[in-house]
This record gives C-alpha cells, structure tokens and sequence, in this order.
C-alpha cells in the first residue's frame, strides 16, 4: 500500500505578508511523489488550537509521514529541526493575540521530543541535488516548536511507526530585502519546493524498507493511535 504523507504549512504571522512554508505547500498540494499521494493542510498561527486540529487531521489523514514547515528569518538554508522543547515563550503573540511567555506546552510531559527522520539521508539527498540544509538542535520556542512537539507526541505510540518531522525554511528573497539583505539569507521559492521534493523522495523507500510487516498490519484497518492521556493533561 502507498505510503500517505501529510505536509502543513503556516499562514503568514507577525509583520510577514507571506509564509514561504504555505507557498511551497500549496504548490505540492494534490501531487504523488514517491508513489504517494501527499495531502496537504495550512495551518493557523494560533497555539490555543494548535493541539486540537493536528490530532482531528492526523486522524482523518492517517498519514505514514508527518512533515511540518514554518518560516524561521535569519536561517541561512533549509534547517531540518531535531528536536522540540516542552517551552513556549513568544517574541510576538500569535495571530489572534495570544503571548505565552516560560510556559510549558504539555504541563507534566517530557523536557524534550525527538522527531525520527532519518537526518543524514535527507541531507545526502539535498547535498547530492544542489540544495543547502542542515540539522537544527533547536526549534525556537513559537508554534514551530510547539507543532513538532505535539506532533510527536501524537504519532509516537502508533502501532506502524509514523515518521513525524519539521523543516524551517529561510526567507524568500523578497523578504531578505525588505528586512534587510546585508544581515538575512534567502533562498528560492524553486530550491525550497525542491527541498521538500527531496525530503519525500527519501522518507517513502526509507519507511517502506524499515516497516513492512507493520504497514501491512496496520493496512487491515487503519486505525491512528492518538495517547488520550494527552488531551486530559493541562495545556
């Protein structure tokens, strides 16, 4: 069975008039890559919800690989995050006007979660293509960081191993120039898309040769394990 991958964006936030992270996704929407069908959802920058719609979509999508993507101004290529913190403490305040300053994300859940790509394929594949990136030990404490978190969380506990990952993108280089080139990198809406083409291309054979046995379980019925514990604890 094919394998489902799922790609989120976010809608532009703070003074950004556009989010390179929904641009590209929109463009993959409805695509097959890999011999996959790649559903595609963006996401609102509102972290009192952020919980709530990730697990109604990852129960109606079933996806076998969860992609995220966010916009980070200042990275100089594609950043794939390792890792998500238990943190929330905003520059800004989100889109409806929400600021949340040392807070926790699940009050009781661990420090830290770790997303399961394979790191240095997906950096193979892109050095190999002519595409800059590079592993990030760190997320930031927004809604980047908060969707990676509870992403994990949610596909954790599946009984077929769900790949759940997050790539921050750059600025496009229209927005390099208006925050200001000298001091901020950009890249190419085309290399972007490219990136994320890549990172597909390498997770689907990475996930099919890892599970077999397990994807064709877990194909009788379909059925994603969401850790209800998790909706009872205090956000």
């Amino acid at each position: 069975m094919a394998k489902r991958v799922l790609i989120t964006g976010f809608e532009p936030f703070g003074e950004e008039r556009v989010n390179p992270s929904e641009l590209v996704v929109r463009s993959l929407e409805g695509r097959v890559i890999a011999g996959s069908p790649v559903s595609t959802r963006i996401l609102p920058v509102e972290t009192r919800s952020l919980h709530d719609r990730l697990e109604t979509l990852f129960l109606e999508e079933q996806p076998d690989i969860v992609l995220g993507t966010g916009l980070a101004g200042g990275r100089t290529s594609l950043a794939l995050e390792r890792i998500a913190v238990n943190v929330l403490d905003f520059e800004q305040p989100d889109n409806v006007g929400v600021m949340r300053k040392n807070d926790q994300i699940v009050r009781g859940g661990p420090d830290a979660r770790l997303s399961n790509f394979p790191f240095e394929r997906i950096l193979d594949a892109w050095h190999e293509n002519g595409v800059p990136g590079y592993v990030s030990n760190s997320a930031g404490t927004f809604l980047c960081n908060q969707l990676l978190y509870e992403s994990v969380a949610l596909t954790e506990g599946s009984p077929s191993p769900i790949l759940a990952g997050f790539v921050h993108m750059p600025y496009l280089p229209a927005q390099a120039i208006a925050a200001g080139a000298q001091a901020n990198p950009s890249m190419s809406f085309e290399l972007m898309k490219r990136g994320i083409e890549l990172l597909i291309e390498t997770l689907v054979p990475w996930v099919e040769h890892r599970t077999p046995e397990a994807s064709r379980e877990r194909s009788k019925g379909r059925v994603m394990w969401i850790p209800r514990g998790v909706k009872e604890v205090e956000r």
